[in-house]
């Protein structure tokens, strides 16, 4: 149940705390769609990290189509109608999943940034849902800025090709219109940033334009195995951004004849779900 406290949350911070929101079963069948995931990474998948030590990030995204588990927990879990209900819209479309797996004491901290500048649509009603299937400790957690998505600047965002050395993370901020990036970290201080312990069945349902960052720097022998997914709202609409997406779905949009403007009525972003 998402209560009025949950939805007065996320509109004035952009980000709310659920505490479990999902029973073991939906964990158990996540965690066997990750182990599937592992053993047949599709094309979009990422070794991220990997140290002297051999500790790694595993990540991948747009594997629901593959992996049966991700599919059952997007169409018949509580998750779309989580979002709808936080978002105050009257559908909703499932835009795609991710996953990280961090394996035991990883030190891999991922930089202050917002999502949906990223992204190959553009509008304020976006929620993405994070839980992890291990006990996370607060300081491993990811971090938010609270009411960040309320900000009125354009930012220069974190090209994470830099830090991945993947190019195919490649994304060129133009400066046009936007300015540096605020250093959140070096001046914590001046910002309303929080995090929580979780469990398993816990989830952080936060706004694509809240600023985040974080989610590693794990404990000796504490992993991390997180499952992600983006929902969107009524006023998303397609937009290819020139500066580069990640993941860009220009390709397959064009394919299925979608073009900036348009809204999301294709098989490829279902609607999940609609307010009664």
């Amino acid at each position: 149940m998402i209560a009025k406290e949950d939805t007065a949350a996320f509109a004035r911070d952009g980000v709310v705390f659920l505490p479990q929101a999902f029973d073991r079963n939906w964990i158990d069948i996540l965690r066997g769609g990750i182990e599937d995931n592992i053993a047949r990474p599709s094309a979009r998948s990422r070794i991220w990290d990997r140290d002297a030590e051999g500790r790694t990030c595993f990540y991948d995204n747009q594997a629901w189509r593959d992996i049966e588990g991700y599919r059952d927990f997007a169409f018949n879990s509580p998750c779309a109608g989580i979002a709808g209900k936080l978002m105050g819209s009257e559908r909703v479309h499932f835009f795609y999943d991710a996953v990280f797996v961090r394996t035991p004491g990883a030190q891999f901290r991922t930089p202050w940034h917002q999502d949906e500048p990223y992204w190959s649509v553009k509008g304020f009603d976006t929620c993405s849902i994070w839980m992890p299937l291990v006990p996370v400790e607060k300081k491993s957690a990811l971090e938010f800025v609270l009411g960040s998505h309320l900000w009125k600047q354009k930012f220069r965002q974190t090209d994470f090709a830099v830090l991945t050395k993947d190019g195919r993370d490649r994304v060129k901020f133009r400066d046009g219109g936007t300015v540096p990036f605020p250093d959140v970290e070096n001046n914590r201080g001046d910002y309303d940033i929080l995090s929580w312990d979780m469990e398993p069945g816990d989830c952080v349902a936060f706004n694509g334009r809240t600023v985040h960052g974080g989610s590693g720097n794990l404990s000796e022998g504490r992993d991390l195995k997180i499952f992600n997914t983006q929902w969107l709202g009524d006023d998303v609409r397609v937009c290819f951004r020139e500066e580069g997406m990640d993941p860009d779905h220009s390709a397959i949009m064009t394919e299925h004849g979608l073009k900036p403007g348009d809204g999301l009525g294709s098989e490829l972003y279902p609607q999940v779900w609609a307010r009664a």
